[in-house]
């Protein structure tokens, strides 16, 4: 009876993990499905119309269509075989396989579905500026999943993973510099190479703050005599932990304490009123930070935690 009882618990704990990694899988499909598609519209229905270089391998694919007709979700298939197998080791098998998923979800509405919807003809800046913002915003759903849509993405965070410090936008940036000069130069189109470069500043902008965005958060440190009321009073009001530093002042050389808080905006401007109203003489120091790890701080990952 306790074996059946154990076998029961065991295939319980299976079918409860079972479910969570469809679950894992269906919101990454969807995710990379939605910016795939912002990718092939401002690619194809935009960018192509508006007849300007686009960056990476998008920009290599897009001259390939306008010089030789080949289908642009075709030649990132293509081009993407030689680039997988050096980056591989680099940024793992899981993420090599997510981002192949990606790679061809992508190319398929690129070559079959965008086609088939209205081609923006308007004004080249706005082309310009639509296709680095929503692009970009296509860019960032399929990081913060864990995956790419391959070429250049596999290079820029190959990159990443060995030099992680590095910001994911600025790289990507410097990658793309040469491919927009290309296309700009080969069809002649000096103006095609300033609009290129704004598309290729709004990708490296974007991509930086909506992924920074997710894990950025600020920090306060306050300076009082008072350090443990301070720290409760915090606790009170926003349920944040909080950090005790022994520390001296500079004139008198009286012993302070420095109350470390990390939080959301909300948070610290809570606290900022409570402790303005609680230890009005406490020294108050608010400071950004791009990213907060820990307990009660959610971590999205790219690159080398994938």
């Amino acid at each position: 009876m306790r074996r059946v009882k154990e076998n029961r618990m065991l295939n319980r704990i299976l079918e409860k993990t079972d479910v969570k990694l469809w679950e894992k899988i269906a919101a990454d499909v969807g995710w990379e499905a939605l910016g795939s598609l912002l990718l092939a519209v401002t690619t194809y229905n935009v960018a192509l119309s508006a007849e300007f270089p686009m960056t990476g391998f998008s920009g290599i694919s897009m001259i390939l269509y306008r010089l030789f007709q080949i289908p642009m979700g075709l030649s990132t298939i293509i081009l993407n075989i030689p680039v997988a197998v050096l980056c591989g080791k680099l940024i793992g098998k899981r993420f090599l396989a997510k981002s192949f998923r990606c790679m061809i979800l992508s190319s398929l509405m690129l070559d079959y579905l965008a086609p088939l919807l209205p081609v923006y003809e308007g004004d080249r800046m706005v082309a310009a500026l639509i296709t680095g913002t929503v692009g970009a915003l296509g860019y960032a759903m399929i990081y913060v999943r864990g995956s790419s849509t391959g070429g250049s993405d596999f290079i820029n965070l190959a990159i990443k993973a060995v030099r992680p410090h590095w910001n994911l936008g600025t790289i990507a940036f410097l990658s793309d510099v040469g491919i927009i000069l290309a296309g700009g130069i080969l069809f002649r189109d000096m103006d095609g190479i300033v609009y290129g470069m704004v598309i290729n500043l709004l990708f490296a902008v974007v991509v930086d703050k909506v992924i920074l965005g997710m894990n950025a958060g600020m920090v306060a440190l306050i300076v009082t005599e008072h350090g443990k009321e301070v720290a409760r009073e915090i606790d009170r009001c926003c349920m944040r932990g909080s950090t005790l530093l022994k520390a001296e002042g500079g004139y008198y050389h009286g012993e302070k304490e420095v109350v470390m808080v990390a939080g959301s905006n909300k948070d610290i401007y809570q606290i900022q009123r409570r402790i303005r109203d609680t230890e009005p003489e406490a020294f108050i120091i608010v400071m950004e930070s791009y990213e907060v790890h820990g307990e009660g701080f959610k971590i999205t990952r790219v690159a080398g935690g994938m």
